[in-house]
């Protein structure tokens, strides 16, 4: 998918118009931002709202994120740990504290 973020009220303008005109190209609109279908058409659209606001605009490439093959095993079992936890109130640092899962510290330090 093609990620567009505006970074201008006229540029948010513009990319609202081609979001609307354009409906069966756009993923997903996040208001400044939207994703738009890796086609051709998707990159005219991108490449046209760049060309009329120039650095307001930026294009990106996104990836979808699929959690099983980018994330190793524990984060994911971390994860699901911290979520079903007896209190909710209990912060992460703690929750980790004699278990099996990885600490805030090396979760951060670690590359996907």
């Amino acid at each position: 998918m093609l990620l567009v973020v505006t970074y201008s009220q006229a540029a948010r303008t513009s990319l609202r118009n081609v979001c609307r005109t354009h409906e069966e190209t756009i993923v997903r609109r996040f208001g400044r931002a939207a994703l738009l279908e890796e086609t051709e058409h998707g990159a005219f659209l991108a490449l046209r709202l760049c060309e009329k606001h120039a650095d307001d605009v930026q294009i990106e490439r996104t990836e979808p994120f699929n959690e099983f093959r980018d994330v190793p095993d524990g984060v994911r079992a971390a994860a699901e740990a911290y979520e079903n936890r007896a209190n909710t109130n209990t912060a992460y640092a703690k929750f980790v504290v004699d278990t099996p899962h990885p600490s805030a510290s090396e979760l951060k330090q670690r590359e996907l």
